[in-house]
């Protein structure tokens, strides 16, 4: 009985799940009004140019 009824539950999880990942995607490309947002690797990229350019700041001040 307990195995019976974990395989219909598996069975009807797998076909509502099923159901949700056979959707149609929407259409490409975006809302041309609304900007790329800056993602986490434009944040990195200004820090370490910040960070080298007072490492340079840095080193010929000393000089």
């Amino acid at each position: 009985m307990q195995k019976s009824f974990f395989r219909i539950v598996l069975i009807v999880a797998l076909v509502c799940v099923a159901e949700l990942l056979s959707a149609q995607p929407g259409p490409p490309g975006g809302d041309p009004d609304n900007p790329v947002p800056i993602t986490g690797i434009e944040y990195l990229i200004a820090a370490g140019a910040a960070f080298g350019a007072k490492k340079i700041y840095d080193k010929r001040k000393s000089k």
